[in-house]
């Protein structure tokens, strides 16, 4: 029998109480949107569908620019920034792309407010609209087409991190959102073959990092006809399963031929002194990472964080029983968080913050587990007499505590919060694993593995379905009724023989079927 458990975490008896209401098994979209909550990450912001990312929640984001970029500049890129606003007519230049972002544009048609009847009235309107940058290729393909004369300026390899606007009908903090943040690479070279390692070379550096840092298992392929970037030649994608068994499409990198680079008027000068159209790429992840961050490890209690993205690392929690031993234990707890700050862990200092404010302890301790701090440490009379602290680790139960001592600190945590990061990967991985399926030989059989039992009271159901597919995208319509989608053609592929499970025909392509956020 298939395992099907909710999560690979541990988890509650049913009369055991949970710091998250409600559960995941209980309401997952609910429960996501209370740990984002509970965390002080981020919250809604008066305008629709945008957010405010909190000092907690950005400080992650901080982590990932300062990993991500590190990676991204030893490959050979180098980082600039354009304009927010691009003009509507080098959207028109590129047809298949503004079709793929046009009901997503927002548009900006007058430059100045003046007040009438004690309202303020847009008026000025501009000669031509202006649309808030969905995406950069229009306007980046501009200025490459001014870079680039001759073939002894490519490769161009340019990278750039910035906010993007794309009109949101059905918002949610950190997965989808009118306005959110991102990392979008842009480059140009002058051979197809060049292009094409290109977008697979940056589609490994996001393999990487996503595993690496995130402790997010994911599955790397090209997207199907149906799921492609607009303008896009091939669009390889990451692929990472969430606890209620959906995929999340975690970041793109995609090859663009020679479509932009015609559009935009990207050419140069060969070694024979020929004129040529270049080929571009493009690739890019989002602050969406966070939300499947969130959605991978979390549990009923909060917040989950991976110690190398974390924003604060370690957490120090002085035990003050009487007044007049504050002085002393703050001493003791401000001692071990510099001897711990002149540690490092994945190449950076520790971060360690002492919590000194004026709460009962185990408010405080609760506060941090929901806020998903790998390590709390705590700190009071005893352990400065027995020269040894208690450790608790977010990723065992709350109540489970390890007796460390102080002068085996700098040792101990730096081992402790790896092997941290690597459980959260390892559980990741195998709860992913366990709800993946390779059996499934027919469109019936699909449709009943993702159907709800009870769609009144729907369970969360489902998972990954690899199966062959006859790569006609005519099918791809088969999988609407069930909100099921090709979610990428691993690039892996089992070279073997069957049926499609769509059509019946004989397949040889491996495809991974799933619903999704």
């Amino acid at each position: 029998m298939r395992l099907r458990y909710l999560c690979s975490v541990h988890m509650k008896n049913k009369d055991e109480k949970s710091a998250i209401s409600p559960r995941r098994s209980e309401d997952y979209p609910e429960w996501f949107q209370q740990v984002i909550k509970a965390a002080d990450m981020a919250e809604n912001a008066p305008v629709r569908g945008c957010m405010v990312i909190k000092p907690w929640g950005y400080g992650i984001w901080e982590n990932i620019q300062r990993d991500l970029d590190y990676r991204i500049k030893i490959t050979g890129h180098e980082n600039a920034y354009f304009p927010l606003f691009i003009p509507l007519s080098f959207f028109e230049k590129e047809a298949k792309h503004v079709e793929g972002f046009a009901k997503e544009c927002a548009v900006v048609t007058h430059h100045r407010l003046e007040e009438h009847e004690g309202r303020l009235i847009p008026t000025g309107k501009l000669d031509e609209p202006l649309v808030v940058r969905p995406t950069s290729e229009t306007i980046i393909g501009e200025s490459f087409s001014r870079w680039v004369e001759s073939y002894r300026d490519l490769p161009l390899l340019i990278n750039q991190w910035a906010n993007v606007v794309r009109w949101e009908m059905r918002p949610r903090i950190f997965l989808r959102t009118t306005e959110f943040l991102w990392q979008e690479g842009h480059t140009v070279h002058a051979e197809e073959s060049e292009a094409i390692e290109e977008a697979l070379k940056m589609l490994e550096v996001y393999r990487s990092f996503m595993e690496d840092a995130l402790a997010m298992p994911v599955i790397i392929g090209e997207k199907s006809e149906g799921e492609r970037f607009p303008g896009a030649v091939s669009t390889y994608t990451l692929e990472a399963m969430m606890q209620d068994r959906k995929a999340l499409q975690a970041g793109t990198s995609h090859y663009l031929g020679q479509s932009f680079s015609k559009a935009s008027e990207i050419k140069f000068c060969d070694q024979e002194g020929q004129v040529r159209y270049a080929y571009t790429t493009s690739w890019g992840v989002t602050t969406r990472m966070i939300g499947g961050m969130i959605m991978c490890h979390s549990d009923d209690d909060g917040l989950r964080l991976p110690p190398r993205i974390a924003t604060k690392q370690v957490v120090i929690l002085p035990i003050v029983p009487k007044p007049e031993m504050e002085e002393q234990v703050f001493a003791y707890a401000e001692k071990i968080a510099q001897d711990l700050r002149q540690c490092k862990f994945y190449d950076y200092p520790i971060e360690v913050f002492v919590d000194k404010r004026d709460k009962r302890g185990g408010e405080k301790s609760w506060e941090w587990i929901k806020k998903g701090v790998p390590l709390r440490i705590e700190v009071g009379p005893r352990d400065i007499e027995s020269n040894a602290v208690m450790v608790m680790r977010r990723d065992a139960p709350h109540k489970e505590k390890q007796k460390i001592a102080t002068d085996t600190l700098t040792t101990e945590i730096p081992a402790l919060l790896e092997a941290i990061q690597n459980n959260l990967f390892a559980q990741a991985k195998a709860y992913r694993d366990a709800n993946i399926r390779r059996d499934i030989k027919n469109l019936e059989e699909l449709k009943a593995f993702f159907t709800p039992s009870n769609p009144d009271k729907p369970e969360i159901h489902g998972g990954f379905v690899i199966a062959k597919w006859c790569g006609d995208p005519e099918t791809e319509s088969l999988l609407d009724e069930l909100k099921v989608t090709i979610r990428c053609l691993p690039i892996e592929q089992s070279k073997t023989e069957g049926t499609c499970i769509l059509t019946g025909k004989p397949a040889t392509i491996d495809a991974v079927f799933a619903k999704s956020y």
